[in-house]
Formats: C-alpha cells, sequence, structure tokens
C-alpha cells in the first residue's frame, strides 16, 4: 500500500492497495473509491466492539479490500486540520485523543486505554478514556488544525494546555498538575489544570481542539435574547 496526504486544512489520505490488501476505518470516512473495492462490515468481537465504542469511536468497523486487480480508496478528515501517518509495531503502542482514529491498514488494532490516575483522565482535557493504537501497520490519525511534534528524552517534561494533546507513544506518562496562584486561576484565562506529559518518548500536540473551536464559534454567535 502506497498513500498520499493532500488538502489541508481540509485533508484527505488517498490509498492505493494491491491485490489482498485490507483497508479497516470507522464509518463516514470514506469520500471516494474505485469500483473494485469491496466494503465489509463487522464488529470484530463484542469485546473489541464495547472497547472502540468508550474509546469514543463506532462499535462497527468497515473493511475494504480491492478486487480483480489493485484499487483506490481515500478517507478525509471530518474537521479542519492534519492527518498524520504513523508506522504501528508490535510492542510499540501509541496514545491518542478519542476520536482520532481515521483509518489503518489491516493487522492496526484499535482498543480503550485508561489514565492510570484518575485526576489525569477528568482533568487533564483528554478525559478518563483515550485510544490505544497496537499492532502492526500503518495508522491515519486526524489531529484538530495544524500539528506540532516533540521528541522528549527520559524524565523531559511538557505542559500542555487542556485539549491540545493529541498523541503520545507508549513510552510517555499523562499527568496534571494545578495551576498554581489564586489569581492565575481565577484571571489568568487558562483554566485550573494543565496536562503534564513526561518521556521518554514523542508526544504530538495540536493548535485547534474542537472545543476550543467549538467555543470561539459559539462567543461570537449572536444573543437570541436581544
Amino acid at each position: 500500500m502506497n498513500y498520499q496526504i493532500q488538502g489541508e486544512p481540509m485533508p484527505v489520505v488517498i490509498c492505493n492497495l494491491e491485490p489482498g490488501e485490507t483497508m479497516i476505518t470507522e464509518k463516514g470516512s470514506m469520500v471516494w473509491m474505485t469500483p473494485n473495492m469491496e466494503m465489509n462490515t463487522s464488529a470484530g468481537g463484542i469485546g473489541k466492539a464495547f472497547g472502540r465504542m468508550f474509546s469514543g469511536e463506532s462499535m462497527f468497523q468497515n473493511r475494504y479490500t480491492p478486487k480483480n486487480g489493485a484499487g483506490m480508496i481515500a478517507f478525509a478528515s471530518s474537521f479542519p486540520g492534519s492527518i498524520r501517518a504513523i508506522e504501528v509495531t508490535p510492542g510499540c503502542p501509541i496514545i491518542a485523543q478519542k476520536s482520532a482514529f481515521l483509518a489503518a491498514t489491516e493487522g492496526v488494532e484499535l482498543s480503550i486505554h485508561f489514565q492510570k490516575k484518575l485526576a489525569a483522565g477528568f482533568f487533564g482535557g483528554e478525559g478518563f478514556i483515550m485510544q490505544k493504537i497496537s499492532g502492526s501497520g500503518i495508522v491515519f490519525l486526524e489531529l484538530d488544525g495544524s500539528a506540532v511534534e516533540y521528541d522528549l528524552a527520559a524524565g523531559q517534561q511538557l505542559i500542555v494546555d487542556t485539549g491540545n494533546l493529541a498523541m503520545v507513544t507508549g513510552g510517555c506518562s499523562i499527568d496534571v498538575q494545578t495551576v498554581k496562584g489564586v489569581k492565575n486561576v481565577l484571571f489568568g484565562g487558562e483554566g485550573l489544570f494543565n496536562t503534564v506529559v513526561t518521556g521518554p518518548g514523542r508526544v504530538t500536540l495540536q493548535t485547534m481542539p474542537l472545543s476550543s473551536f467549538a467555543h470561539s464559534v459559539a462567543s461570537g454567535m449572536p444573543n437570541k435574547g436581544n
């Protein structure tokens, strides 16, 4: 399989498949394909289905395989931002925000990931439940806004505002810290908590979380009571 990512800030990934290759995706992600692409919808087992549901994805996945020769299929992002292609290898999972999964080659597995600390889950900006992506293959993730990546050494930390954490590799840990100072909390506009990512590993940040975008749009809407 080879691919091209085109069209930011409304990107699409175009995948060219050889005979016998399969792509898996969530419902509604396919935007165009050649006529010989055959779709098969399945839950992949009750446990896996409920795991995907609680991690923010659909219980069912679509599998696309070309018949009678090579085929092409394209998957589009659902929000203005970026699509990142990540190679997943055995023993090296990645942890991503809910609803980040767009599509993947066969062999990539999507499951649920719980934060180790309740505080990190409830106040860290990404919720108590995130996505764990493991197995072997290429996964395509959709990020909100532009993506910025950092490689953290062992023990090196990065403080991230709520919602801007998109993905970390499995070696990173995620925690929260309270913003210091009463005035900072009340008037700083940065909230009560920040997310702290500790290496070693790679962290991927997103510049425009969907929650921030929705808040900006809502604040600019006229008040119906006026």
